[in-house]
C-alpha cells in the first residue's frame, strides 16, 4: 500500500512510502531534474543496541559486508559501483548501520543488486574478519591519536557512564579483539532482517518501476520485528570533569550537558539556541572566543539527538594556559542566553540560517536518502520539509530563554578537556554559570 507523504510544499505525489510482501518499509523521493539516483538498505543495529562485550559488534559488521559475497569478491563489489563512477559507503552511528549507493540513474538496478546481495549473501569468512579486526583496532587508535575526535568520546562518557550511548561507536581494543565470527553470524541474523529494516531512495526513477524492482532484489530478506534497545538512563545532577593529561599544543575540550531528545517539541529551539552560540562564523561564540580573543581557530555548539534523550555541547581547541579564560567566556555566553531575551534580528538570523541549510541540503539526491532514512529507521516516520519549517517559525525569544534555563544548569554541566592540565580541582571551580 502507497501513502503519499507531505514533503516540501505539502502533499507531494514525487513522495512515497509502501511495505513489501516481506514486510520491509520503502521511502522515497522522485526528482525528476536529476540524473542520479541515491539508495540506502537502513538497518536498525548501532552501538546503543549492543552490550559491552561485544561493543562494537555493528561496526565491525559494517565493515565485513564489503569484503564479499557468495557472488561477488570485495573488489568485484567495489569494481561494479565505481566501474560506471558510483560511489559506494557504509556508515555506523547509535541507532543505525546504513550502506549507500549512488548512481547515474540507468545503473539503478545496479546499485539494488550490489546492495541486496551485501545485506543478503554476506560471506564473514574467517580470514576476512581477521583482516578487518587489525583494521578496527587501527582505526580505534587513530582517533585517540585525535584529540579534537577523541574529547568528544569522553564528553559521551560522562553524558551516559555505563550505558551503551556512551561507549566508542567502534568499539574497545578489548571488545574488538575478542569478538568472534559466531558472534558476527548470530547478530547478522538477528538485526538483518526486514522489521528492522527501511530502504530509502530518491533521484530520477519511476515509481512504479522502482518499487517492482525493489521487490526483486529485497523481497526475500527474511522477516522479523523491530529489535529494542537500552533506554537512556537519568542524567546525573552535578557538575562532572574528565580531564585526560596528554602532552598537546592545544588543550581541546567539551563543555555541555544532556540535551533534548529526538522526540522532545522544543528539539528546534535548541537548534536555534546552538545556532545562535555557535552554529557559524557570525555566532556569539565564534565573535567572542575566537573573533575578539582570539583563543581558538576553531568553536561550535552544537545539538545532537538520539531518540530518547540527546546532547547539547560547545567544542573548542585552545591554548593550554588560556583554558581557564576560554571556559570563563563560554559559560559566560550561556548565561547570558538564558537570562536576557535574543533580540528579533537575531532570531530571525538563526531561523533563516537553519533553513537555508536544510534547502541547499535537499536539493541533492544522496541529502535527500539520508534525510528520509534516517528519521524512518528511528522514528518510523519522516517529517516533511514543512512540518520543519513551521516548528523553527513557531519559536520566539522567550521560548529560547526557557530552554536555556532548561539545559544550562550547573547540576547539568559536564566538562571532557584533553591537554597538558593536571589541576581538575581549580577546573572544577570555573564549572559553574
Amino acid at each position: 500500500q502507497d501513502i503519499l507523504l507531505r514533503m516540501i510544499n505539502g502533499e507531494n505525489p514525487n513522495a512515497f512510502k509502501s511495505v513489501l510482501s516481506n514486510g520491509l518499509t520503502v521511502i522515497g523521493r522522485q526528482m525528476p531534474s536529476l540524473s542520479s539516483v541515491a539508495m540506502g538498505i537502513w538497518i536498525g543495529a548501532g552501538s546503543r543496541y549492543e552490550t559491552a562485550k561485544i561493543n562494537g559488534i555493528s561496526h565491525f559488521l559494517e565493515h565485513l559486508l564489503f569484503k564479499g559475497t557468495k557472488k561477488r569478491s570485495g573488489e568485484q563489489l567495489k569494481q561494479a559501483i565505481e566501474g560506471v563512477g558510483g560511489s559506494f559507503n557504509g556508515f555506523t552511528s547509535e541507532e543505525a548501520t546504513c550502506y549507500l549507493v549512488k548512481v547515474v540513474n540507468k545503473h539503478t538496478s545496479l546499485g539494488l543488486d550490489v546492495l541486496s546481495d551485501m545485506v543478503k549473501n554476506p560471506l564473514l569468512k574467517e580470514a576476512d574478519i581477521e583482516k578487518e579486526r587489525r583494521v578496527i583496532i587501527q582505526e580505534i587508535k587513530m582517533y585517540e591519536d585525535l584529540p579534537s575526535h577523541y574529547v568528544h568520546e569522553l564528553f559521551g562518557e560522562l553524558l551516559w557512564p555505563d550505558h551503551p550511548l556512551g561507549r566508542n561507536i567502534a568499539g574497545t581494543l578489548q571488545s574488538v579483539s575478542s569478538i568472534k565470527r559466531k558472534a558476527l553470524l548470530d547478530y547478522w541474523e538477528e538485526y538483518y532482517q526486514t522489521g528492522n529494516s527501511v530502504f530509502s531512495i530518491s533521484g530520477n526513477f519511476k515509481k512504479e518501476t522502482i518499487l517492482s524492482q525493489i521487490e526483486g532484489y529485497f523481497g526475500k530478506i527474511k522477516k522479523g520485528k523491530r529489535k529494542k534497545f537500552l533506554p537512556a538512563k537519568r542524567k546525573i545532577n552535578h557538575p562532572q570533569i574528565k580531564l585526560n593529561f596528554k602532552e598537546t599544543e592545544q588543550a581541546h575540550l567539551c563543555l555541555g550537558g544532556i540535551g533534548l531528545s529526538r522526540n522532545h517539541p522544543d528539539r528546534y529551539t535548541l537548534e536555534l539556541l546552538s545556532t545562535i552560540l555557535g552554529g557559524n562564523m557570525s555566532s556569539r561564540l565564534f565573535r567572542e572566543v575566537r573573533e575578539k580573543r582570539s583563543l581558538a581557530y576553531a568553536i561550535r555548539a552544537e545539538s545532537h539527538q538520539q531518540h530518547d534523550t540527546g546532547a547539547f555541547v560547545v567544542s573548542a581547541g585552545v591554548a593550554p594556559e588560556r583554558t581557564k579564560e576560554a571556559l570563563r567566556v563560554i559559560l559566560k555566553e550561556l548565561k547570558k542566553i538564558k537570562e536576557k531575551n535574543v533580540s528579533p534580528g537575531e532570531l530571525k538570523r538563526a531561523k533563516d540560517f537553519l533553513l537555508g541549510q536544510l534547502t541547499l541540503s535537499l536539493e541533492d539526491s544522496s541529502s535527500y536518502m539520508l534525510w528520509l532514512g534516517s528519521q524512518q529507521i528511528t522514528e518510523g516516520r519522516t517529517e516533511t520539509f514543512k512540518e520543519v519549517k513551521d516548528c523553527i517559525n513557531r519559536v520566539e525569544e522567550q521560548d529560547l530563554k526557557r530552554i536555556a534555563s532548561l539545559i544550562f544548569q550547573n547540576s547539568n554541566l559536564k566538562l571532557a578537556l584533553i591537554g597538558p592540565l593536571k589541576n581538575k580541582e581549580e577546573l572544577f571551580s570555573f564549572l559553574k554559570l
